[in-house]
């Protein structure tokens, strides 16, 4: 069953998944703005036209069960000799971001493939939409493309890992309206050896292996899996953090434990989350008192259109060493300024109006039960699933990030081999 709008990429899916001719419903768009009658005349044919499609000769069982086979080792390709032409021949394949790439030449792959010791075919991930599968040697092609030194291949191996977990949902990140970007934090040893910034301008330009790592995930996410804007990426109008969103915890200016061990690993480990995210807002908070900073950044979560408040989120707070440092003289635990800002944020629910109140009254009922319009309704579930991450330089700017409600971040080890770094993790 496909909306109207969808139809590309419900074609793009269904050839990905080696079933290109299976029967496809059609349903209006958009149907989100109908009345109840409207939608019950629509679910009326919709079931209709399922009836029909069944009872209608089907293709071809064995290519209606058919995968796409496990991918190939990569092709090799003639491609010109000079940049502008080379970057103008992968534009043109839809091969790229849009910015200017580097040549992925045998070398370059191999150089890149001599810091992990698995093996070139093998598959690290299946990247949906398109269910493209992400070998280690497709991986350390878009990391030469983005401009990784070699030495990153592993943050991406893990990076492609974690996307893949059914807890993120990447298929609802990758083809959604909404401008969803996937946000990369790197906690542990490897973040200081990569030198990824974690102080002033962390989200910002100029680092290196900030806005590589970034971007090579991004690749990965068009090219292995197959979003490319406008067909299985239907994001309404995406955002600029869609070309590169990553950096790393600031620890050494952080009060209280690092994201990676509040999630159950060593201190010494090496890892890197994945975020659903949807934008960063700037919250410029020069208070003095934790009780008036934490008030501002509750009253800023707050926002009826937010589908953190429509289905029960996991949003992230990166707070400045300012503001986290602050609550620490507080006496408050990161435990306890989840708790404060979960209570906090809540908002009525007589904010959202009309069709989007229903919305909300139904995708909260399991939860929360009957909702009324004075019903006050949480930003998640419970106050642990807000996460809190001490990033950035001095200043009293920390950072609210919403997030897509239909994903949940995930951290993976990443691996190293002590072979390839000289063992300086």
């Amino acid at each position: 069953m496909v909306s109207q709008s969808f139809i590309g990429l419900g074609r793009a899916q269904q050839k990905a998944l080696g079933s290109p001719d299976l029967p496809m419903v059609l349903i209006p768009h958009p149907f989100g703005t109908r009345s109840r009658e409207e939608l019950k005349a629509i679910a009326a044919q919709c079931a209709d036209d399922i009836a029909r499609l069944l009872c209608e000769a089907a293709p071809a069982a064995a290519e209606a069960a058919r995968i796409a086979p496990a991918a190939p080792r990569a092709k090799l390709i003639e491609a010109p000799a000079d940049l502008a032409a080379f970057n103008k021949l992968f534009i043109d394949k839809r091969w790229g971001d849009g910015l200017i790439l580097a040549p992925p030449t045998q070398d370059a792959v191999q150089r890149m493939l001599r810091f992990t010791d698995r093996a070139p075919d093998e598959v690290v991930a299946t990247i949906a939409p398109g269910m493209g599968a992400a070998t280690v040697e497709y991986i350390a092609i878009q990391g030469v493309m983005a401009g990784c030194h070699p030495e990153y291949l592993p943050v991406l191996i893990a990076a492609a890992e974690a996307v893949a977990t059914p807890r993120f949902h990447l298929q609802a990140i990758q083809s959604t309206t909404n401008p969803s970007a996937v946000w990369l934090i790197v906690n542990g040893p490897i973040a200081t050896w990569l030198a990824v910034n974690s102080g002033a301008g962390c989200l910002g330009p100029g680092t290196w292996a900030n806005a590589a790592l970034g971007r090579a995930l991004r690749l990965i996410l068009l090219n292995i899996g197959g979003a490319l804007p406008g067909e299985m990426d239907k994001a309404t109008q995406g955002q600029p953090a869609k070309f590169a969103f990553c950096c790393a915890e600031n620890v050494d200016a952080s009060p209280w434990e690092p994201l990676h061990v509040e999630r159950g690993f060593s201190a010494d480990a090496n890892t890197v989350t994945v975020v659903g995210a949807l934008g960063t807002w700037s919250m410029n908070m020069t208070a003095r008192r934790g009780e008036e900073v934490l008030a501002m950044i509750a009253d800023t979560m707050q926002y009826p259109a937010s589908s953190d408040y429509m289905y029960g989120g996991a949003p992230f707070i990166l707070l400045s060493p300012q503001h986290a440092n602050l609550f620490h003289r507080e006496g408050w635990s990161k435990a306890e300024v989840k708790r404060r800002l979960w209570e906090a944020s809540k908002i009525r629910a007589g904010r959202s109006r009309g069709s989007e109140f229903e919305r909300m009254a139904n995708g909260r009922r399991a939860e929360l039960g009957e909702i009324g319009v004075d019903s006050m309704v949480p930003i998640s579930v419970k106050a642990e699933d807000i996460s809190i991450v001490v990033a950035g330089g001095p200043g009293s700017h920390s950072v609210f990030v919403p997030v897509s409600a239909h994903t949940r971040s995930v951290t993976r080890e990443i691996t190293v081999t002590e072979s390839a770094t000289g063992n300086n993790f």
